[in-house]
């Protein structure tokens, strides 16, 4: 598999910085720890697949997108912010599609043709 070219990695990436970026348009006010999850996870996100995408190779950084997908999901229980309705919304609906992204690479069968052809 060639560097850049994995869609897994593109929605993991534009899904942490949808996350990252929706304190600007989603309700958080008075709730320091939903701005804080939804910037730091989407930040840790957002790097992880463009790691994953300019490496094209290594299965942690699949599992560190699914990771950080199940942390952003739970987040607002954890964090209890689950009375912003749009924060929490939104770490639901970016938590399950980025561990979707990351586990997928695996069912798909392309990590285990990365680790099969190295260059």
């Amino acid at each position: 598999m060639k560097a850049w070219t994995r869609w897994q990695d593109w929605v993991a990436l534009v899904a942490g910085l949808y996350a990252a970026l929706s304190p600007i348009w989603v309700d958080t006010t008075h709730e320091g720890g939903a701005v804080a999850s939804l910037i730091v996870l989407g930040a840790l996100l957002v790097v992880t697949s463009l790691v994953s995408l300019a490496r094209a190779a290594g299965a942690v950084t699949e599992w560190l997108i699914a990771l950080w997908g199940v942390l952003l999901f739970i987040a607002p229980w954890v964090i209890t912010y689950t009375g912003h309705s749009g924060a929490a919304w939104t770490s639901w609906v970016v938590g399950v599609i980025a561990v979707l992204a990351g586990l997928s690479v695996g069912a798909t069968g392309e990590l285990t043709h990365r680790r099969a052809v190295t260059h």
